[in-house]
């Protein structure tokens, strides 16, 4: 079974169409993982037979951190790609700018299998690494597609400060959080693009529910399942899919696992319907806690946060000296004593102490993940970082 990790498919991607055309099974990894190659190799040999053909293989770790293989059917992802087409309103698209690594299910289907399927041209950059490449593309954009995640909207808007790229058409938004207190720098970027809030999962392959930006006042509002899409609660509050879309298998360290379509399965997310048919996200199920018996919710204290900073922020958890759960805040770039202050009087005037973070700090470069997310295991583990305020 072939593996084709993510630097020869930018190399030369060519050699991912031909695996797509091709009769075998093959996996498409970043060449960092959490997986190693044996791993990988390994976990793969646990396919049964009926998944070795007409399958795909991609690399995910997940809410957990723990690597696994997410296992898709790839008539299925053709007929997801077709849905989102129409769905997301792409027909006048005549390309997509990629600054994800294909190896993240979102930019893979949709704009890698986008491309493919309806014949578009495919600019792959180099995001942020190669910031002058990402100018060049987006100024000759020519009626784009473009995809990204929202920690690269403070990056967009401190490079590209006095720039607009009206050849954008489509700017879309998966991965974590949507920058909904960053709407105004997003149209500034893109002036003639709509904007739209896509939700789901790689076990999802990877889309569940699509919004339009100018649909709701809030970034937790995920918008409505495609059409065919389950969507329900755990008796935890975890939101459960069930999809003709979805992947046909999971490989862990456990090994294989078929996703049966009577299967409910998890997101990681916590969520509750609105009663407009839409729904909401409420917290990854590890970013709700209760801390000296108060139920604290860090997406709801990272949108006082981003309300109040304009560049980039995370929390990570960790003890207080009581042993109670605790989190703190890390920011990039460095701030001042007054945006410090600003911050820590919307905490004030919005929570309880309970609520506040126990440091606030900050890194010159925040650690990313392989699919751009921020990397929040790394963050406790920063030695080189900048204290601004602690809790005495």
């Amino acid at each position: 079974m072939h593996i084709l990790f993510d630097s020869e498919v930018t190399a030369d991607p060519s050699l991912l169409a031909r695996c797509w055309q091709g009769e075998e099974t093959f996996a498409l990894v970043p060449e960092k993982s959490g997986g190693s190659n044996d791993w990988i190799a390994d976990k793969l040999n646990c396919l049964p037979d009926e998944h070795r053909r007409s399958r795909f293989v991609l690399l995910t770790s997940g809410s957990t951190g723990e690597p696994k293989l997410i296992v898709g059917l790839r008539e299925r992802s053709e007929a997801l790609v077709r849905a989102l087409h129409e769905l997301q309103q792409s027909e006048p698209a005549a390309e997509t700018i990629v600054t994800l690594p294909l190896t993240y299910s979102y930019a893979f289907v949709n704009q890698w299998l986008w491309a493919t399927v309806f014949k578009r041209r495919l600019v792959v950059t180099h995001g942020f690494r190669q910031p002058d490449l990402l100018r060049a593309s987006l100024q000759q954009a020519r009626d784009a597609m473009l995809c990204l995640v929202g920690i690269q909207v403070p990056l967009l808007d401190q490079n590209f400060s006095n720039e607009a790229f009206p050849g954008v058409l489509r700017v879309h938004f998966a991965g974590g959080r949507f920058p909904h207190e960053q709407l105004h720098a997003i149209r500034r970027l893109f002036p003639n693009a709509r904007i739209f809030n896509n939700y789901g999962c790689a076990e999802a392959m990877p889309r569940l529910t699509l919004r339009p930006a100018e649909d709701a006042q809030e970034a937790a509002n995920i918008g409505r399942p495609l059409p065919g899409i389950e969507l329900n609660t755990s008796d935890t509050g975890e939101l459960l899919f069930r999809s003709p879309y979805r992947a046909v298998g999971v490989v862990d360290r456990c090994g294989f696992m078929e996703i049966t379509p009577d299967m409910w399965i998890g997101t990681g997310d916590l969520g509750s319907a609105v009663g407009d048919g839409t729904w909401r996200l409420t917290g990854r199920a590890n970013e709700v806690f209760k801390r000296y018996g108060e139920k604290i919710s860090l997406p709801l204290l990272l949108s006082t946060v981003l309300r109040n900073w304009s560049g980039q922020a995370a929390f990570y958890r960790e003890m207080d000296a009581k042993g109670e759960e605790g989190h703190a805040l890390m920011l990039t770039p460095h701030p001042s004593e007054t945006q410090v202050r600003t911050i820590l009087k919307a905490f004030a005037a919005e929570f309880g102490r309970a609520h506040w973070p126990l440091r606030l700090e900050s890194v010159s470069e925040m650690p990313l993940l392989p699919n751009g997310k921020v990397n929040v295991a790394a963050l406790a583990k920063i030695t080189d970082k900048s204290l601004h305020w602690y809790q005495r």
